[in-house]
């Protein structure tokens, strides 16, 4: 017997493949090893709980758990984003900030974050990329060559009159 057109896509892209449902006990464990294998923002779990087929009061309830069990932590989560992505993609406060708005993590929580980075090692960092990167770029021009460095560090999210600054600092 064939299997519908829609049926096939759905098997193909995951969609639908569960059709299980969920007590809320059931998926209050369910999410706590999912929270407590990495840290994870509000909105990564509601998505989840939704992906689960959980009712609103459900979810209410299960992130009210999760909270109150120290599962859930908004501002650990910003803390670790920040130190992560600082330390291993060298994402300018920028793009930082960006991705944590993205995640409708708390301007406060934000903040609170931003702290993690040592400003010593920031600029450390800018410096080291701002000359592995001016090393990559062939390039003739001074001016392509500044304005292509330029975007590549704009683009990983830090601040523009830095850039600016240590590009003036090494291509001259």
């Amino acid at each position: 017997m064939p299997i519908g057109w829609a049926k096939k896509i759905y098997r193909i892209f995951g969609i639908m493949n569960s059709t299980k449902t969920y007590t809320v006990t059931e998926a209050k464990r369910k999410l706590e090893r999912y929270c407590a294998y990495q840290e994870r923002c509000h909105k990564e779990v509601k998505t989840k709980l939704k992906e689960m087929r959980m009712i609103p009061e459900a979810i209410d309830v299960i992130l009210v758990h999760l909270i109150e069990h120290n599962f859930l932590n908004e501002e650990r989560f910003a803390q670790a984003f920040v130190r992560g992505k600082f330390r291993i993609k060298q994402w300018g406060k920028v793009r930082l900030v960006r991705e944590l708005k993205l995640r409708e993590i708390s301007t406060y929580s934000i903040q609170t974050a931003l702290k993690e980075i040592d400003e010593e090692a920031y600029h450390q960092t800018l410096e080291a990329l701002t000359l592995k990167r001016i090393a990559q770029v062939k390039e003739n021009d001074r001016f392509k060559k500044k304005k292509k460095v330029a975007d590549y560090l704009l683009y990983r999210g830090w601040e523009s009159h830095l850039v600016y600054e240590k590009l003036n600092e090494f291509i001259k």
